[in-house]
């Protein structure tokens, strides 16, 4: 068996007291945030789907927990999901478009054309816009 190295050990403790916690304060928002990255650091992200999607009851206006749930969805291959979480995000306020560009989470988003609609969004850029009928007031 592989021996797990120091930095393992400590994201399994960090996980399991995060756990802790959640037992006795299920909706401890403060501990679900740091659990949701902990579960994404090892790699456990339907776990991390869990805890993302609960943050969205608690916090549903917070456009931070939407952008981390369309990481997550996208993590999961989930891309449909990934950009109406993202567009959530953006509605919300989200606006740290450098950011958005450089996550490595999104990969799987940013292979889809959702995520040119979506950035198109986010910088005001809404492509071409279907032409609206005239009347003809004769």
């Amino acid at each position: 068996m592989a021996r797990r190295s120091k930095a393992q050990e400590l994201l399994e403790f960090e996980i399991n007291f995060y756990q802790k916690l959640l037992r006795a304060y299920p909706d401890f928002v403060d501990v679900l945030i740091p659990l949701g990255e902990a579960y994404t650091r090892r790699g456990l992200h339907d776990k991390g789907l869990e805890v993302d999607l609960r943050l969205t009851q608690l916090r549903g206006e917070d456009p931070v927990v939407w952008y981390n749930l369309a990481c997550t969805y996208s993590l999961l291959a989930r891309v449909e999901e990934a950009g109406q979480a993202l567009r959530q995000a953006i509605e919300r306020g989200y606006t740290d478009l450098d950011h958005l560009r450089k996550d490595p989470d999104l990969l799987n988003l940013k292979r889809s054309p959702a995520y040119r609609q979506v950035l198109d969004l986010l910088t005001g850029h809404a492509g071409p816009q279907p032409l609206k009928p005239t009347s003809d007031a004769s």
